[in-house]
């Protein structure tokens, strides 16, 4: 909004310094810097009212440590991030980009299922909260939205390298600094694949074997992709919930790392210098993203040992989903791996310690597990290690990944 009105300043009255939100720079400086005082100061009148609602988080006995003094913590905190998130974004971004609609709408939709949960779980004392299938079912409907909006919207376009016999044809001059990335835009289903020279990969490939107009059939495996990267990242990030701070602050790393991401991809010289797909109309999406960094270290001032709130299901299958939705419009899905690995890890350390025991169950009758308790951050909790010592540990990780992502754009 504010952009719209110093825009009007600038063009019909010229306002001094409104043309300032013209750069996006500015614009995402101002961004990361609200979510953050609006983090601080709604956080605390949100705990505030938590507190006095008595809406206690209603933590399962472990036999962990410290699990009796956080019995009662508030939780919901993840209306906090929401709220540093949107509100920067309706303040500063234009809204007429197509790739920050889908964030508002991943941002309001994983909002709200994961706050239904809660309320569940706080008010109706039920600590199951929402029924696992109805959350699956929010995050296909999500991945339905968000791959049928990337494949069929004619304004979600790459841009493709021409050939320099195509440039000569169209009379492109090859002695100017542009002609070595002169682009076509095209619809494709192409992403962009680490540690491989000329790193595109089209999904539609997947499906070559149903006939030559298999093209026009991409959808068919596009969108099945972006549903299970959407269920596999914000799972994974309700997963990492599990200690104070520890899905905040990994988020946080991950967003900055998208960002820079966002950035290069967004940007001819820079997408062109790494040799990366070159996305037209990112930069907006960096602005939304600033916010959802600003929102992540603003809720880490209470989330942080020992919190005052937990982000409960409102914010960590936010979170995740967020994350997952950047990571498939930058075309940057396949470095999820690597870049989200604490979310990964977590998932699979449950994943094999549900399978390993069913497994020694049904073969040897009793049932073995592979780790002292899962998920993973658990298993070093029970081995002793202080909480703020595992969250830092698992910190230093992440930053360490979020480095080799970002090393992989020229690592080939």
């Amino acid at each position: 909004m504010l952009y719209y009105l110093f825009s009007y300043l600038d063009q019909h009255f010229n306002f001094p310094g409104a043309g300032v939100f013209q750069y996006i720079s500015f614009r995402a400086a101002m961004a990361i810097i609200t979510s953050l005082i609006i983090s601080l100061l709604f956080g605390k009148r949100l705990i505030n009212v938590l507190v006095k609602k008595q809406v206690g988080e209603s933590i399962r006995d472990l036999g962990l440590e410290g699990q009796i003094e956080k019995q009662g913590t508030p939780t919901m905190g993840g209306l906090i991030i929401i709220g540093a998130v949107l509100i920067p974004t309706l303040l500063f971004v234009k809204l007429d980009n197509i790739y920050v609609l889908l964030l508002i709408f991943t941002t309001v939709w994983l909002g709200g299922i994961g706050l239904l949960d809660d309320y569940i779980k706080v008010f109706r004392k039920d600590k199951k909260g929402l029924a696992g299938r109805f959350k699956l079912l929010a995050q296909i409907i999500l991945g339905l939205v968000v791959g049928s909006v990337m494949y069929f919207n004619e304004s979600i376009v790459i841009r493709e390298k021409i050939s320099v016999e195509t440039a000569i044809a169209q009379g492109v001059n090859l002695g100017d600094a542009k002609a070595n990335f002169e682009l076509d835009a095209v619809k494709s289903t192409k992403t962009s694949i680490p540690f491989v020279k000329n790193n595109e990969f089209d999904y539609s490939i997947l499906i070559s074997w149903m006939g030559k107009d298999y093209a026009n059939l991409a959808y068919l495996i596009f969108i099945p992709i972006v549903i299970m990267i959407i269920m596999a990242v914000s799972n994974g990030a309700n997963l990492t919930d599990g200690m104070d701070g520890l899905a905040t602050g990994t988020s946080a790393i991950i967003g900055a790392t998208l960002a820079i991401l966002t950035w290069v991809s967004g940007n001819i010289v820079f997408a062109n210098y790494l040799n990366i797909m070159y996305i037209p109309n990112l930069g907006e999406l960096t602005i939304y993203i600033s916010a959802f960094v600003g929102a992540c270290i603003g809720f880490l001032w209470y989330n942080s040992y020992p919190a005052q709130v937990f982000m409960g299901d409102t914010g960590s299958l936010t979170i995740g989903g967020i994350i997952a939705v950047i990571a498939i419009i930058i075309r940057k899905e396949l470095l999820i791996p690597i870049l989200c690995g604490i979310f990964v890890v977590e998932n699979l350390s449950v994943v094999l310690q549900v399978s390993y025991f069913k497994y020694t169950k049904r073969r040897f009758g009793i049932g073995k597990r592979i780790f002292k308790m899962s998920p993973l951050h658990h298993h070093f909790q029970v081995l002793g290690y202080s909480e703020p010592k595992i969250v830092q540990r698992f910190f230093i990780v992440g930053i360490m990944l979020a480095v080799f992502t970002i090393v992989t754009l020229k690592l080939r």
